[in-house]
């Protein structure tokens, strides 16, 4: 039984829209699951690929649902992509397309923002992206340089439906330029679960991804995370029957994870 590998877990990935919350409201056993991992001293991460908000975002806004956690217990595709390009390219100049609380995580990373001949070239999740920044974005990657997105989502979910993320984005420029990013950071691909890895101090193989995208949360499985799927979100049940990506586990919400985690571990 998938169920079973449960026991094994060392760190629980939580994705936050659509997982554990939606708009302005906790989606069921979201409070009561992470109160039993925090009860059983087992350690958790909130990641997640929306980086249109910093840390500081996702702290006040759990807050306001009643979910009081540390800084280090939120890891964002915007903080990984400033680590991987910290490491590689320390104090070079990007031209952002972000938005302001993007902005904040890159300065504070020591990278200089600029407009004209930049370095490198970042695409985040850009809630108050213009044409005018749009076009000077395909310039810059036109002109051949280094092009790196901060995560593939095409759309982010809401109370009403879905927005359009940056892989929208990343799809318009590739029409414009012919060019993909040279490198993608968060959910599913390397170079988050490797972070994550540096982050907690906890083998690949017992972690788990839990979230409602089958090709981010659920493809983060072939890097080794055990994943489960909550159907409370983007994914329903006909989705997976054409999807190459195969979660480990499925549950309706976060209610139904709690019950199994607690008979997995005979709690």
């Amino acid at each position: 039984m998938p169920e079973r590998r449960l026991d094994q877990i060392r760190c629980v990935l939580l994705d936050m829209d659509g997982t554990f919350y939606l708009g302005e409201r906790l989606l069921p056993g979201a409070a009561s699951f992470l109160a039993h991992l925090r009860g059983s001293s087992e350690p958790f991460v909130f990641l997640t690929n929306n980086t249109s908000q910093n840390r500081d975002h996702y702290l006040a806004k759990l807050r306001r649902l009643g979910i009081h956690i540390s800084e280090e217990e939120i890891f964002t595709a915007g903080e990984a992509s400033a680590l991987w390009l910290q490491a590689r390219a320390p104090g070079c100049t990007v031209f952002l397309a972000g938005t302001p609380a993007l902005a904040e995580v890159f300065v504070e990373h020591g990278f200089r923002l600029v407009q004209e001949d930049p370095d490198w070239v970042v695409l985040g999740f850009d809630t108050t992206l213009t044409y005018d920044r749009l076009w000077k974005l395909c310039d810059h990657v036109r002109a051949g340089r280094p092009y790196l997105a901060t995560h593939p989502d095409f759309n982010c979910p809401t109370d009403g439906g879905f927005m359009p993320d940056i892989g929208a984005m990343i799809a318009f420029v590739e029409a414009s330029t012919g060019r993909r990013p040279d490198v993608i950071i968060g959910k599913p691909h390397a170079p988050i679960v490797e972070a994550l890895a540096r982050k907690t101090g906890v083998p690949v193989e017992t972690m788990c991804m839990v979230g409602d995208r089958l090709y981010t949360d659920i493809a983060l499985g072939a890097h080794g995370v055990m994943t489960v799927l909550v159907l409370c979100g983007e994914t329903s049940a006909e989705d997976l029957q054409e999807s190459p990506y195969v979660p480990d586990l499925v549950v309706q919400d976060l209610a139904e994870l709690d019950g199994l985690w607690r008979l997995a571990r005979r709690e």
